[in-house]
């Protein structure tokens, strides 16, 4: 039997003289809160959504909850000071809290969510902006100044010959259609926003330019799953059943990417868009699709260990951004912030029957 089926079992075994009652601390779901650094729209919302209707957290003993804090900056200490139980910010931030003095949180990776670079540039398709260099000068949105992916953005444009703050700046347009609306009026330049979010400005109608970060940046640490060191010590498993419910419910979003919206849409029904419902689900099925082709599959259409950190990508992505100074020098241990410990218990489920299972759904 499978570790996911032993406690399933054990569970069961358990807590089933006690159902009737309806009550039982030794039953009760472990309750998990999930920092999130920006609002979920239905590229990466829909994943938690799917997991919520399918009762994939609960058959692993969890209630998940997600809070929304505004940026890395402010989620970060909500984990380490033990508020929230897990956090999903950008590595930035947490590289550099090794390299600036003080005491880095004690916190440590243990989910790689997006093994790949998604942040870009973008620009609307008639701006004479085609390279990074051409954003001399110019301006560009971010959601808040708090984002942990600014740092990223930096190097990318000191890369290019840009030095940020001096002759490019920041500027805070909110998330979304705020966003996107400061770049179609001409508020900002360019928005360094990831490539969903642009992907949901072009397909609902705006056409843009798309500019990459140099290439050095490509197979990089994005946004992950951070916990406490002490959960790490006190409970493994916790981190060990949420990652392997996670995994799950993305495996069923890329099987059935349909049900995963109508899911979305049901528990945020304020971000279902009107009008013509068939193509919005046509869509937002598109935006999803390609957010877990980026996830879940190399640039090669390889699959990847879901959840797995490539520390020497890591550790180039550190080097070019101390090369270009946008990290001070120094040394990260990267092997005690990224761990991937749990990566092999996180696909400890039967993948064949989850997508059958997921495929089955209207």
């Amino acid at each position: 039997m499978k570790p996911r089926n032993i406690l399933a079992a054990w569970l069961a075994a358990a807590c089933a003289p006690l159902f009737a009652l309806a009550a039982s601390d030794a039953c009760a779901l472990d309750s998990v809160t999930v920092g999130l650094a920006i609002p979920p729209a239905v590229h990466d919302g829909a994943p938690y959504a799917a997991a919520d209707k399918l009762g994939l957290f609960k058959s692993e003993g969890l209630d998940v909850k997600l809070i929304v804090f505004q940026g890395a900056g402010a989620l970060i200490p909500q984990v380490a000071s033990k508020h929230i139980t897990f956090g999903y910010p950008s590595a930035e931030p947490l590289l550099s809290s090794y390299l600036n003095g003080g005491t880095p949180p004690p916190v440590r990776y243990f989910y790689n969510g997006v093994p790949s670079n998604t942040m870009e540039f973008a620009v609307l398709a008639s701006s004479p902006v085609k390279r990074l260099a051409d954003l001399d000068g110019k301006k560009i949105g971010v959601g808040a100044l708090t984002w942990g992916t600014i740092p990223g953005g930096r190097a990318a444009l000191r890369e290019a010959g840009l030095t940020p703050g001096k002759n490019v700046d920041y500027v805070p347009v909110g998330s979304l259609g705020s966003g996107f609306q400061a770049l179609k009026t001409g508020a900002v330049d360019a928005l360094n926003f990831n490539s969903s979010w642009d992907d949901m400005l072009e397909l609902t109608g705006t056409p843009i330019r798309r500019l990459r970060y140099p290439a050095v940046f490509d197979e990089t640490a994005g946004n992950g799953f951070i916990a406490h060191r002490d959960t790490f010590a006190e409970r493994p498993d916790l981190i060990m059943r949420f990652g392997r419910a996670y995994t799950e419910a993305q495996i069923v979003c890329d099987a059935n990417p349909a049900f995963c919206v109508k899911a979305f849409w049901e528990a945020h029904p304020e971000s279902k868009p009107p009008g013509d419902e068939a193509r919005n689900l046509r869509v937002a099925e598109e935006l999803l699709k390609r957010r877990l082709s980026r996830v879940l599959r190399t640039a090669d259409g390889k699959p990847r260990q879901p959840g797995a950190y490539d520390l020497p990508a890591v550790r180039a992505n550190l080097d070019e951004m101390q090369r270009v100074g946008e990290l001070p020098k120094g040394k990260v241990p990267l092997d005690q912030l990224f761990s991937n410990r749990f990566v092999a218990d996180f696909g400890h489920f039967d993948e064949a029957a989850l997508r059958e299972r997921a495929r089955q759904q209207p």
